[in-house]
């Protein structure tokens, strides 16, 4: 399947949370784009999407290579390496990502010190500029936002150029489980619905979330605020959404 798709791969250096986040023009992109382990690394494979690729990657952060070690160990075991996009961070902030000669134009990625952003079939490089600029300038941020709001810059200039039908964000704290995986699998403003949805997260998961059990720490009670609020139904909560 051809993913023509925009994203980022990313770390907070404060946190040293991973994420990625990613949209394109075809039904639930968070099905096999984004892989992120936590304390390993964020890695999304898009063009012809191979989600082995992704697998891979992960496993080879985690025996202690960097961004650009892994990401050239994965090509080069990929004879289809010109049709794949790819990007790379790993846990100390380290990035890499690759183009294929063979994606469909526009497309083109850029890394720095914690991000790897990468598109394909885009409307224009501008996309990618305005991606990297609106993940600058974003620092005061926690990751999931920083993510949120470079998805919003990169589909205010054109994002892909068939139109727009899925999104996704994908990030990890410490824990096993995610810190947050929100996807729009089918939707006509899928980044829009996105913030919609990220906006009710943080208002009746995420205290939920504060609460969950740690690693290596004791379970301790659901607190009684978060425990009323979700025995409300939905559209009666912070944020509202659902049904009754």
């Amino acid at each position: 399947m051809q993913l023509n798709t925009f994203s980022i791969a990313a770390r907070c250096p404060r946190t040293g949370m991973l994420g990625v986040t990613v949209s394109t023009a075809v039904p639930a992109v968070g099905s096999l784009c984004p892989h992120v382990r936590p304390g390993v690394g964020a890695v999304t494979t898009q063009a012809w999407v191979n989600p082995y690729l992704g697998f891979q990657a992960i496993e080879t952060l985690a025996n202690g290579q960097d961004a650009t070690q892994t990401l050239d160990a994965i090509l080069e075991k990929d004879a289809s390496r010109n049709l794949r996009q790819i990007g790379v961070v790993d846990a100390r902030g380290m990035s890499a990502s690759w183009t294929g000669a063979d994606c469909t134009p526009w497309c083109g990625h850029v890394t720095g010190s914690g991000y790897a952003i990468q598109g394909n079939m885009l409307t224009g490089p501008e996309v990618i500029a305005e991606m990297e600029r609106a993940f600058l300038a974003s620092e005061a941020s926690e990751l999931a936002e920083r993510l949120m709001l470079v998805l919003e810059a990169g589909q205010a200039v054109g994002g892909d150029k068939r139109g727009k039908q899925s999104a996704a964000i994908l990030v990890f704290d410490t824990e096993e489980y995610p810190w947050v995986d929100l996807r729009v699998d089918e939707h006509h403003h899928p980044v829009s619905e996105l913030r919609r949805i990220w906006s009710i997260y943080l208002q009746q998961l995420r205290p939920f979330l504060t609460g969950m059990p740690r690693k290596g720490l004791p379970a301790g009670p659901t607190p009684e605020a978060v425990t009323k609020m979700l025995l409300t139904p939905p559209p009666f909560r912070p944020g509202g959404g659902g049904s009754f």
